[in-house]
């Protein structure tokens, strides 16, 4: 599809009234569900151009977050590289240390605007639940978080860390005991409690409104970034790379620049390889199928069966991606990657030798593709990468594993 086709030549008039983006989206969640959802597309679509719903975000991404987030010339890299100027989106250094607050601060404020005071959460990584437990503290809101079994192992410090805010921690044993599971339970623990309770979405994944809303709220990033590089470059970036899981924080990078010529890509985390089946690239090694509540690319089998996702990283384990992610392969907007578990901590032990940021696994596949892409551009282009996470979370698991390449 051109842009031509395109309703006002816009990539970024989506998603349609009824949470479609192109085929993708929609609601497609129980009857039970279904009132509780509309009044959340509502209620978002009353406030969200309020001046004074706007001016509390905007309080609490300045004072609380540290919003705006640095935008980092990351000369060592660069040099290593020996192409195209590098730079990161530096959200790690967002307050709890990743991007998942920003959208957290946005549906908590809807929440309590909404009168509600028990949230849902569901976690990978641990930072979305930590991003929920953190701001339930801070508006005395009730806070229950729904963490696979196999994620709650690798991930302690993030557990330890919901704990201490006064998260309840509910583990998810069915499955593999990680993300797609522990949302399913999330969902269904939310049709039983619909009247009380406010289910405080991820990524932008889930029934609409939750894709367009997270999006919304983590665009903060890309629109931060392209203020940042006109000042410091004078011009736009050449392209944009973030990782992808679900793919909110991609989706807060990529979705200021649709409309602008820069080249975007986004990278799936391709595991043990595409090959061997032990991946979680929903758009390289899926098709487009219904979980949880929207229409996407999954991965599944002949019958239409979820395959569970494979990955080192436990915020890109999820056998989905967001629908505009889907819309926007599909169109060839964007450009999707896969980088392995191998490339990924290849990538992890090098931004932390170079640059002294020690980068969580997620982003560290981004930062593979990056590298390669930046080797055969000039040196007079630009890539902006988005550091969405840090690292701590992730030592216990990563060094057992460079030790055993040679590098510690």
């Amino acid at each position: 599809m051109s842009r031509d086709n395109l309703k006002n030549n816009s990539y970024k008039n989506q998603p349609t009234d009824d949470g479609k983006f192109g085929n993708y989206g929609g609601m497609f969640v129980a009857e039970t569900l279904m009132p509780l959802i509309l009044d959340v597309s509502n209620s978002y679509s009353k406030l969200k151009n309020e001046i004074s719903f706007r001016k509390k975000l905007q309080y609490y991404q300045k004072h609380y977050i540290g919003r705006p987030s640095p935008l980092y010339f990351a000369k060592r890299i660069t040099e290593y590289c020996g192409g195209a100027k590098i730079y990161f989106k530096r959200d790690e250094l967002n307050h709890t240390g990743a991007h998942k607050i920003n959208n957290v601060i946005g549906q908590a404020l809807l929440a309590k605007e909404m009168g509600k005071t028990k949230i849902i959460a569901e976690t990978g990584a641990g930072q979305h639940g930590v991003a929920t437990a953190t701001v339930c503290a801070l508006f005395n809101m009730d806070c229950e978080v729904f963490m696979g079994e196999e994620d709650i192992e690798r991930q302690k410090p993030n557990v330890e860390r919901m704990q201490l805010l006064g998260a309840k921690i509910i583990p998810v044993s069915s499955g593999t005991g990680t993300l797609k599971d522990a949302m399913n339970e999330a969902l269904r623990h939310w049709v039983s409690n619909a009247k009380t309770h406010f289910y405080i979405i991820g990524t932008v994944a889930g029934p609409h409104p939750y894709p367009m809303m997270v999006r919304d709220f983590q665009s903060v990033i890309g629109e931060e970034a392209k203020k940042q590089i006109i000042e410091a470059e004078k011009s736009l970036p050449d392209k944009l790379i973030a990782c992808i899981g679900g793919g909110s924080n991609a989706m807060g990078l990529f979705y200021p620049f649709l409309d602008d010529k820069v080249d975007i890509i986004g990278v799936e985390a391709g595991g043990q390889g595409i090959p061997t089946g032990k991946h979680a690239a929903s758009l390289t090694g899926g098709k487009p199928g219904i979980l949880h509540g929207n229409k996407t690319y999954l991965l599944q089998n002949d019958d239409g069966q979820i395959i569970d996702a494979y990955s080192i990283s436990a915020g890109l384990d999820y056998p989905g991606i967001g629908p505009e992610h889907s819309w926007l392969n599909d169109i060839g907007r964007i450009d999707y990657k896969t980088c392995t578990d191998k490339q990924a901590l290849e990538a992890f032990y090098l931004c932390s030798q170079l640059e002294g940021i020690i980068p969580a696994l997620e982003p560290a596949h981004a930062l593979h593709i990056t590298m390669e892409e930046a080797k055969k551009m000039g040196p007079e282009e630009i890539i902006i990468m988005n550091m969405c996470g840090r690292g701590d979370k992730d030592l216990s698991a990563v060094l057992p594993k460079l030790k055993k390449m040679g590098k510690l």
